[in-house]
């Protein structure tokens, strides 16, 4: 018998609680092993009287710990106390599998060092994409590999609000109000629309595929907070959709990596990831690019995720540990290949910014539509590197009659 504790209860600990129980008998015709919850971890324990598994709740952590278990499942989510819980599971010689991405960006090198210590496993594989099977595949499956690229869209809220933006014509606001009232965006949805959340996850895809340690503060980091309906106009007019990417690329064993809005191919992989959904493509030298996608968040997404990581501890016993390597990537900030952007300046003299702007860039197109705001200048610059577009605009930016400058990496 495989003994389990679950250490929270909320939307994800409630769906691998009930997915437990349900295939219970499923999973000891195949494995032989019997699974059972042996309680459950609460802050409040009157919150969940009406729910099916009360009799294992408990707010005592002492209690969790003096209970025979053999797994240690945290979707509790945060730093603290996660941290302190999943180091004692760890060094008590409990398997540990979490849900948690700000856990694992923070302390996955120490945890999983713990871990190996000790002769047990520390799972993770719902910490990026909630349902998609994405780690394992990455460490096992592509590890003939080597990893060139990662893109992907990490974020359900944040995609879930810019799939509204677009198809609907929603503002803003707007649409992270539906979002919340749907349950896909938390009341404080920060971590989600500054794109703090999809920077941590790709830090964690980033350190496995590259065998580098990448820091998510490293990386370059632009939420979808300044969006507006304006935007997508332009994008409609090149036949492009805006998306928050999550993006990384190893050359010469250095890191180019960003979270931000880009406008992208509706042709593209990604284009046609919409709502909730996560998609993420790999690049490898020897199978080219592997696409995945699925539901990023969510109750059961989540927890067939968790439920997976139980199976592989108790089907692998004697499966050796992952270590992230200690080695600290170098990070680049600026894009290193030209590209083409999109860009909005806010002026009180079109004229001068117009002159400015054709003086400073070879291949500028100005934009002539309806679209125009009477106090912008919008144009296309094309084959361009980052470096000298943010240069440039620095300049511009000081002049008196520029307000404002927005750009949009075109991809």
């Amino acid at each position: 018998m495989a003994s389990i504790a679950v250490l929270g209860y909320g939307v994800v600990g409630t769906g691998i609680a009930n997915l437990i129980n349900k295939n219970k008998e499923r999973f000891k015709s195949i494995t032989g092993e019997e699974l059972n919850i042996s309680s459950i971890l609460v802050k409040d324990k009157n919150k969940h009287e009406q729910k099916q598994n009360y009799h294992l709740v408990t707010d005592s952590i002492e209690k969790i710990f003096n209970n025979p278990v053999d797994i240690v499942v945290e979707v509790m989510g945060g730093l603290h106390p996660a941290y302190e819980y999943v180091k004692k599971a760890l060094k008590l010689k409990k398997h540990v599998v979490t849900a948690n991405k700000d856990l694992i960006a923070e302390y996955g090198e120490e945890l999983l060092d713990i871990a190996s210590d000790n002769g047990v496993t520390l799972n993770f594989e719902a910490s990026v994409g909630g349902g998609i099977p994405i780690l394992k595949p990455l460490m096992e499956s592509l590890a003939g590999n080597k990893i060139f690229e990662i893109q992907a869209i990490l974020n359900g809220t944040t995609n879930f609000i810019l799939s509204k933006m677009y198809a609907e014509n929603m503002g803003y606001k707007d649409a992270l109000k539906l979002a919340q009232n749907l349950g896909f965006a938390e009341a404080n949805p920060d971590s989600d629309v500054l794109g703090y959340d999809a920077a941590r996850k790709l830090s964690i895809l980033s350190t496995i595929a590259y065998g580098m340690k990448v820091n998510w503060v490293d990386i370059n980091i632009e939420g979808i907070t300044d969006i507006d309906e304006i935007d997508f106009e332009y994008a409609k007019l090149n036949g492009y959709i805006i998306k928050l990417l999550a993006i990384s690329k190893n050359k010469d064993e250095k890191i180019y990596g960003f979270v931000k809005p880009v406008m992208i191919k509706s042709d593209s992989y990604l284009s046609k990831i919409d709502n909730e959904l996560n998609g993420i493509v790999i690049e490898g030298d020897a199978v080219g690019n592997v696409f995945f996608s699925g539901k990023g968040a969510g109750m059961l997404p989540t927890a067939s995720s968790v439920f997976g990581d139980i199976a592989d501890i108790i089907q692998n016993k004697n499966k050796k540990n992952i270590k992230f390597n200690d080695k600290e990537a170098y990070i680049e900030k600026y894009w290193d290949e030209k590209s083409d952007w999109l860009v909005r300046i806010k002026t009180n003299d079109r004229l001068n910014t117009i002159c400015n702007l054709s003086e400073s860039f070879k291949n500028c197109h100005m934009y002539t539509s309806s679209v125009t705001q009477r106090d912008e200048v919008a144009a296309i610059i094309r084959n361009e590197p980052e470096f000298t577009l943010d240069s440039t605009f620095e300049k511009l930016s000081k002049l008196s009659y520029v307000t404002k400058i927005k750009k949009f990496m075109i991809l």
